[in-house]
This record gives C-alpha cells, structure tokens and sequence, in this order.
C-alpha cells in the first residue's frame, strides 16, 4: 500500500517527482527541478507558478531541438535571413513583394514562387532567406539545386527506389529547387523534375530559381511536352519575381577588393 501524499516526506517526494520526470523522458526539466525548486523558494514562487517556469524550460528545449533538426533536413547552403539581402543594392528586386513572401502565407494555399534571372543577381540568398523563414516557422524545408534533384531521382529510378525518392520530395511543406538551368540535366532529366513538380502539385510549395526565362524554357530543357506541363503547373498559383539588374555577387566581391585596396595603400603611403 503506498504512502498517503500527507505522510510522505519531503525527500521521498522529491525522488518520486525526478523519477516522474525521467520516466516521461522530460530530461530538460529533470535537469532544472532543483534549480526551480531553490528558485520557488527564494521567490516564494506558487506551485502553479514553479511547475509552468519548469514545463517552460521542457518546452522551450523540446523546441529547440526541433529547430535543430528541421535545420539538419532543410540542407540550406547558407545562414542567410531576409535582412543580410541588400534590396538598395539590387534595384531589379521588389521589395514589397518579397517581405509579402516572407509572411509565408503563399505556404497556406500551396503557391509558388519562381525567381527568374541572370545569374548573380540574388535569386538563391532570396531562395535561402525564404527558407530559412518557413524553417524558423516550424515548416518541413528541403534544398536541393535542379542537377542533384536529377541526379538523385536517375540513381532511384536504376535502384529500384522511384516511388521512395517521389515521396521525399513530395514531403517537405515547401521544396527549393536552385540553379535551374545552369547544368545540362541528364537524358530524363527535365522528366524526373516535372514528375516531382506533379507529385507537390496543389498540395505544397515550391521556390524555383532559374537563369532561363519562361518563354525559353522548351528549348533549354530539350522537350516543349514536358516544359509546358512543367511550367502549367508551376504557374497555376505562383508568384514570379523576375530580377533584371546588377550582379548581386559582383558588387559584393567589387566592394571586398577596393576594401582590400584601399588597405593596401594606407600601409603603402
């Protein structure tokens, strides 16, 4: 017969409460019980009080976690957010257009958003910085550029893992496909892209960025069949931000090197 809470001594309940917690696999708040407890008192914190600043700390590390490993599957090629992009320094962008974007509601009704233009020009840090955005949100994100997407849908197709490979791609909430374009795709190539783009198709989100312009893109991909299925799906709900100025990438290098120059010759004078 167990002991009534009345009779228990205060060690005993503390133990009892740490084996609670570690039989939950709250490991966070088994770790930090003492210190709230010594909190609790030194505050004359409520029990109410000590138990939601406990199960804040749980949640707060259970989140974290989460974020690390939505962060580990997105494969985002760099740490960039919305506000490492120059928009002064990239007057082809719209401004207004992309901090809609990055409100993530074209998320909620499974648009898409295509960025079209010379390369240089910002089209994957926007990529990025969107996806950071929809990462930090909570949203499943994967990226990958057109050639590797290619690439990995032949290697699955000749090992027997076609529908395996649909379905990765077809998970994440929003799908970044970079660089279309810039590399040959290999013979099924622009098939195995259109395939994935049919498998999201009204159900999630894809970001494109591409150096092709639509109305070229028949000729570019080899196959005005598949171009045109490709594009009527992408476009249905799509936001296009066509980007039409300076290499982004050029200045940046143009301003590091006149930086380094212009150290050069204060040491030299």
């Amino acid at each position: 017969m167990s002991t009534p809470p009345t009779q228990m001594s205060e060690a005993r309940r503390y133990s009892q409460l740490r084996a609670h917690l570690s039989y939950l696999k709250l490991n966070d708040a088994f770790d930090a019980l003492p210190r709230v407890l010594d909190q609790a008192r030194s505050e004359n914190l409520s029990m109410t009080a000590a138990l939601e600043r406990l199960l804040e700390i749980e949640v707060e590390a259970t989140e974290a976690r989460r974020l690390a490993a939505r962060e580990r599957f997105a494969c985002l090629p760099e740490p960039w957010t919305l506000s490492d992009f120059d928009f002064s320094a990239q007057p082809g962008v719209d401004e207004k257009l992309i901090r809609d974007l990055a409100t993530l509601r074209f998320l909620d009704d499974a648009s898409n958003v295509l960025f079209v233009g010379p390369p240089g020009v910002g089209k994957t840090m926007l990529s990025v910085a969107l996806g950071r955005a929809a990462v930090d949100a909570g949203h499943r994100v994967y990226f990958t550029t057109a050639a590797e997407l290619a690439a990995k849908c032949h290697k699955a197709a000749l090992e027997g893992r076609w529908k395996t490979c649909m379905r990765f791609f077809a998970g994440p909430r929003l799908l970044i496909i970079d660089e279309l374009g810039y590399l040959p795709l290999p013979e099924d190539g622009a098939s195995a892209l259109f395939q994935v783009i049919n498998q999201r198709y009204l159900k999630s989100s894809t970001i494109l960025s591409t150096n092709v312009g639509i109305a070229d893109w028949a000729s570019a991909f080899g196959d005005a069949t598949v171009a045109a299925a490709m594009l009527d799906r992408l476009l249905h709900r799509a936001a296009v931000v066509g980007i039409d100025g300076p290499s982004y990438r050029l200045r940046h290098h143009q301003g590091h090197a006149d930086n380094l120059r212009q150290g050069v010759n204060a040491r030299v004078s």
